[in-house]
């Protein structure tokens, strides 16, 4: 596995082998996609600090994903 879910399975994994540790976290929508400048897939931004409709109709970015991800 790679990318968000091996991300996702390695922290529960972490979670489970220390149940003593409480985290406040809180979840936040991330924006991920390719540019000209870097074409692999990376972090774009926050959803509402950037618009990804505006980020492909204006060919800055393709391939655009909203993927929710735990902040601490």
């Amino acid at each position: 596995m790679e990318g968000p879910a091996a991300e996702e399975a390695e922290r529960r994994r972490e979670e489970a082998a220390n149940p003593t540790v409480e985290h406040e976290q809180s979840d936040r929508q991330a924006v991920y996609g390719s540019t000209e400048s870097d074409p692999t897939r990376h972090f774009l931004g926050w959803l509402g600090e950037v618009d990804p409709d505006v980020l492909f109709e204006s060919g800055e970015a393709w391939g655009i994903s909203v993927v929710r991800r735990r902040t601490d």
